[in-house]
């Protein structure tokens, strides 16, 4: 398996000015400029460009969440009862790509897709291959064991490099964990500071 989007991964992070996924090897590490021969210079945002630049981070967090599928969890996240912000980093934490990623079976949120496409992980003993698939609690994910050969995949668990948040379980040894329930924002680990609150008055403009 590839190291998938590596180019575009390292723009997002870029563009943002911010190591979202805490990478050693992410640019801003040692370059804080925009993306160009010069960098792009760096204007004092307005209310709106905060608010948009936000909707960005979590958008490219997530694996580069589409427009319309963003919207469409957001649209959710107002349904249900309680905070809205909290609600949508419930709803995109609950992702079954996004799980994937959180029990370190791959070292980025795109190759925890290309995972789940490739049919490589079961939810509950069944094959389930689309990576926005919502999660419920008490569901069990595991890898097929075609892939826990594939070396980056050995890597990546035997490394544990990210913390497992505690509304998940693993079992490294067997390639398996267990969503246990739908997090908070406290809960989850995000290398740099997330405001879903300001996504939420971007999209209530």
């Amino acid at each position: 398996m590839t190291n998938v989007r590596t180019v575009s991964k390292y723009k997002i992070c870029r563009r943002l000015g911010e190591n979202l996924w805490g990478r050693d090897k992410c640019p801003t590490n040692k370059r804080q400029s925009g993306p160009g021969m010069h960098g792009a210079r760096r204007k004092k945002l307005t209310d709106f460009g905060i608010q948009l630049r936000e909707k960005q981070k979590l958008k490219g967090y997530y694996g580069n969440v589409s427009e319309k599928q963003f919207r469409r969890i957001f649209a959710e996240a107002v349904r249900r009862k309680g905070d809205t912000s909290e609600n949508l980093i419930g709803l995109l934490e609950a992702r079954l790509d996004a799980i994937v990623y959180r029990l370190n079976f791959v070292a980025t949120p795109f190759a925890a897709r290309q995972l789940v496409n490739h049919k490589h992980v079961l939810v509950n003993g069944k094959c389930v291959n689309i990576p926005s698939y919502r999660c419920k609690p008490g569901d069990v994910i595991e890898l097929r064991e075609k892939a826990q050969g594939i070396p980056q995949v050995i890597e990546s668990v035997e490394k544990i490099e990210r913390e497992v948040p505690e509304y998940l379980n693993l079992d490294p040894k067997a390639f398996k964990g267990s969503y246990i329930r739908m997090p908070q924002l406290d809960d989850v680990p995000y290398p740099v500071q997330m405001n879903p609150n300001l996504v939420v008055e971007f999209y209530s403009r």
